[in-house]
Parts: structure tokens; C-alpha cells; sequence
């Protein structure tokens, strides 16, 4: 592999691990260490730049945490691109992705009506058994597996063509059908990956995913829609503003 574009500056009061930290992470942004790259392990790091191994490890890390370098077991510590930050607004990941220019693109897995379950009739405020539109889709960016993702809408919102959902996202498709969603009610969390989700994402099964439930309302406070979404955490996070009362 060759060799990482760093050069430490031993007479600097800026700690070791965050001079080394700093310059990869300004290797991977500008392109030097591209998506896909695999790292050389810690002790090879630690001796190419005259490092001390819990000092590489600790540069290393930061990158992890930051999401802009990842540890997979049996393959290494391997850049992947720089973690998705969403604020959590009323915006969905296909024009949040889009804006950002982060090259969205969407595989529709499934399109089709089936009668609610219980939990999905009660979020669209409909009796069970009531035939809903069920939407299942992964989205990538820039060609990596980003999420999967599963909608509930009501049928008569007329969402039937894969087409139209594999070229946009789901809310810009409501807003050219005159649904204009004002409000939703939203829970985060987190959970393992089940053995499809890892393959469809591209993790092992048990892996920590991030976990979004929302039910959207529109303008005249009908639940149009309820999504149950899951995110690989080294590639996304949410950003929330917090304001004292």
C-alpha cells in the first residue's frame, strides 16, 4: 500500500493522534485516499510515521468515529465516505442526500397492496385489514447501501409506478401529487441488523443499524404515510438542536 500523506510535526503543541487524524481525514476529503481504501494495520502505521501504537490507534479511531474510516473483521480499516448528517426535519433522505450532493439512487424491492397489520392500521389511523400500499426500497449513495427502507400509504394516493420511485424520493412524488405533508411524528433508535438487512446493506447480520419510525400527516391531518427506516451508523447520523424553555 503506499504510504499515508502525513507528516508529523514532533515540536507542535497539537497532540500526535490529532495531527495524524487531521491529515487523513484531509487525504480522504480531497480524494488521495479514495472510498474503498484499506489501511495498513496499526503496527505498520505506528512504525511508518514513527508513532506509538495506542497513538495510531487513537488517530485511527477518531476517523471511526466520524464515520469516514470503518473496522470490518476479516477485512480491516477501510475508508468508506464521510458519514450523512440529517437534521431532523420534515425533509426526506432522497432530497436531503440530493442537496448535500451526495449521488442518491434508489433499488425498489418491492411495490405492491396488502391488507394492514395491526401496528401499521393504527399509525394510518385506518381499521386493520384495510389494503394499504406497501413500499420497500434500499437507498444508496454514491453507490453504497446507505438504507432500507419500508412505506405504508394509503392506496388511494395512487403510488404504483417502481419507476418514479427508483428515480426520486418518496415526498417529492407526494408533492407533484398535491399532497403536502406538514407535520409527522417520529422515534429514533437503534437495534441488530436482521440476517437480510445485513445483506441487503452490506453488514453481518447483529450488527448495530440506526432505526427510524414516522407517520406523516398532510395539511388536513390525514396519516399519508408510515415508514419504518434502517441506517448502517457508520455512514448516517441525525442531528438535533436542543432549545432550553
Amino acid at each position: 500500500m503506499k504510504p499515508l500523506p502525513v507528516e508529523i510535526d514532533r515540536s507542535s503543541p497539537v497532540p500526535l493522534y490529532f495531527q495524524a487524524a487531521t491529515q487523513i481525514e484531509r487525504a480522504i476529503l480531497d480524494g488521495a485516499l479514495p472510498v474503498g481504501q484499506r489501511l495498513d494495520n496499526e503496527i505498520v502505521l505506528a512504525e511508518a510515521l514513527g508513532l506509538s501504537r495506542p497513538t495510531m490507534r487513537r488517530a485511527i479511531q477518531e476517523l471511526v468515529d466520524k464515520g469516514l474510516l470503518v473496522r470490518k473483521r476479516g477485512v480491516g480499516t477501510q475508508v468508506v465516505q464521510g458519514q450523512v448528517r440529517r437534521s431532523v426535519e420534515l425533509t426526506s433522505l432522497y432530497d436531503d442526500l440530493r442537496r448535500s450532493g451526495r449521488a442518491p439512487s434508489t433499488t425498489v424491492l418491492h411495490l405492491g397492496v396488502q391488507a394492514a397489520p395491526d401496528h401499521v392500521a393504527s399509525q394510518l389511523g385506518v381499521p386493520a385489514g384495510t389494503e394499504v400500499t406497501r413500499l420497500d426500497r434500499v437507498r444508496l449513495t454514491e453507490g453504497q447501501p446507505l438504507a432500507l427502507m419500508t412505506n405504508y400509504l394509503p392506496t388511494e394516493l395512487g403510488v404504483t409506478d417502481p419507476e418514479l420511485l427508483a428515480d426520486g424520493g418518496l415526498y417529492d412524488l407526494l408533492r407533484r401529487r398535491g399532497v403536502h405533508i406538514r407535520i409527522a411524528h417520529q422515534r429514533i433508535g437503534a437495534r441488530p441488523a436482521t440476517p437480510r438487512e445485513g445483506e441487503l446493506l452490506g453488514e453481518r447480520a447483529g450488527s448495530p443499524l440506526l432505526t427510524m419510525q414516522r407517520t406523516a400527516f398532510d395539511d388536513v391531518g390525514r396519516a399519508v404515510e408510515y415508514g419504518v427506516h434502517v441506517y448502517r451508523p457508520e455512514l448516517y447520523s441525525f442531528d438535533v438542536t436542543l432549545i432550553e424553555r
